[in-house]
């Protein structure tokens, strides 16, 4: 492990995973783009069928998800993200060859969103729990802010190249250039030459059923991420009703391009890119608890300020920025304060649980949002998921939360029950 005083700039497997992690978000943001609007413009997608792809997506979370964490625990992380990389790779590069050999359909996309819903799984849970046995504990946030810095970079540039590209060579053929950046990941991935510990070894019998039990009793115990938990499955259902309809609602009913889409999430994601820049400073200053309550109560202000916008387009842009912003500095706060408090052998596990919470809900909130889309109108869908984040605020606000003003020590559940009792 790299404990250099410089910082992370001078950690050189540091800088391989943020290389590669950097070259696929970039690609991943064109196919955030490039699917729906493959299914929505090119399939003619109704809205219930674009909320059936978010479902298939998400639905993973809900089968493996629990099951990833405790695998993953069991096995080295770095592994497993090259493998599903690699996979994904293969999947999304089927597309384009559908559409050469004309066998692209609703069908198929269901099929590769579900299979690359479940490498996403691996991956997500394996990333999440590898970052900490690269870098110092105290060098979290920094690592964290790093690539959430470059997320923000492929946000503000992914969807202008994702829009270009689609309206160049069409949707599906846009799609590959995620499986390429893929391929660079898993190249990145292996050039890291830090070796991973292992879990230790126990001379008691391990169960997966037992494993899993351990990871979601130490995330419902603990007052912090139980809250986390419950904030993060709220805002992500109502989120996911509004994403299944707003690519529909911009291109239909606001005539908005595929390039003017892209430029919309670009300028919007500026405000990631402010937040992941600024987040260390704005943190010391208000505390780390109090801010991430403010950042969450941003997310919900601007995604209820988006359909309210009518046609006044800059408005759109301006809640898109702060969405973007608010989003960015509540991640990197909520994952380092995840990560640091969460022991080694637990960490797989503990990621799986959180995100087998929040994500499960994804698949719900994309199909209600799409039958909602369907009876009610898609500016009347985009209504109601702004106004049920508000109930993601209260479970920070009533949580030990807003009082953090550092991060505490690591809990395994032998400790967080002691302190509970």
């Amino acid at each position: 492990m790299h404990k250099s005083l410089t910082g992370l700039w001078r950690h050189p497997d540091f800088l391989k995973l943020w290389a590669g992690e950097t070259v696929s978000l970039l690609g991943s943001q064109v196919t955030f783009l490039a699917l729906p609007l493959a299914a929505a413009t090119t399939l003619e997608a109704s809205p219930l069928q674009m909320g059936t792809l978010g479902t298939v997506q998400y639905l993973p979370w809900l089968l493996v998800g629990l099951l990833a964490g405790a695998w993953v625990d069991r096995s080295r992380r770095r592994p497993v993200m090259v493998a599903a990389d690699l996979g994904r790779a293969f999947l999304l590069g089927l597309i384009p060859l559908a559409v050469l050999g004309g066998l692209l359909g609703m069908a198929l996309l269901y099929a590769v969103g579900f299979l690359v819903g479940i490498l996403n799984v691996f991956f997500e849970v394996a990333y999440a729990a590898y970052l900490p046995s690269l870098v110092p504990r105290d060098r979290l946030v920094e690592g964290n802010s790093k690539l959430q810095l470059s997320a923000s970079v492929a946000e503000i540039g992914g969807p202008g190249l994702a829009g270009g590209l689609v309206q160049l060579v069409t949707a599906p053929f846009a799609i590959a250039v995620d499986a390429l950046s893929f391929l660079v990941s898993a190249l990145c991935l292996t050039w890291i030459r830090s070796r991973e510990a292992r879990a230790e070894p126990t001379d008691q019998p391990r169960f997966l059923l037992a494993e899993i039990r351990e990871g979601l009793r130490l995330v419902f115990l603990n007052p912090i991420l139980r809250a986390f938990a419950l904030a993060s499955v709220t805002t992500n259902f109502f989120v996911d009703m509004h994403l299944a309809v707003f690519v529909l609602f911009a291109t239909r009913e606001l005539g908005i391009s595929p390039v003017g889409l892209g430029s919309l999430y670009g300028v919007g994601a500026v405000g990631g890119l402010v937040g992941s820049m600024s987040v260390g400073r704005l943190t010391q200053g208000l505390g780390l608890g109090r801010f991430l309550v403010a950042a969450q109560a941003f997310v919900t202000l601007a995604v209820f300020a988006i359909p309210l916008a009518g046609r006044h387009l800059w408005l759109i842009v301006v809640a898109e920025a702060m969405w973007g912003f608010a989003v960015v500095v509540y991640v990197i706060n909520a994952t380092s304060l995840r990560q640091a408090t969460t022991p080694h052998e637990f960490q797989g596990r503990v990621a799986a649980s959180l995100r087998f919470v929040t994500w499960g809900i994804s698949p719900l909130g994309f199909l209600i949002g799409g039958i909602l889309g369907e009876t009610i109108g898609l500016r009347a869908t985009l209504v109601v998921a702004g106004i049920g984040p508000l109930l993601s605020i209260v479970w920070l606000v009533l949580s030990p939360v807003p009082g953090v003003r550092e991060v505490p020590p690591p809990q395994g559940p032998e400790a967080v029950e002691a302190e509970v009792g």
